[in-house]
């Protein structure tokens, strides 16, 4: 199944796709980060929203 750009937030809630601007659009609102924060933690810790969580301190 494709993701629908017309959603407000991501298909899989567990994971970050940030090639999808709605889906980072939702995400740095959610996780209170910049654009260029989020993608730099992508980088460095994958797409898991649990691994992103850990790694800036929250929790769900």
């Amino acid at each position: 199944m494709s993701d629908n750009p017309k959603d407000r937030g991501p298909q899989d809630r567990s994971r970050i796709n940030v090639n999808e601007d709605y889906e980072v659009r939702y995400w740095t609102k959610e996780l209170g980060v910049t654009e260029e924060r989020l993608r730099q933690l992508v980088k460095d810790h994958g797409v898991s929203v649990e691994a992103i969580r850990s790694a800036i301190g929250q929790s769900d």
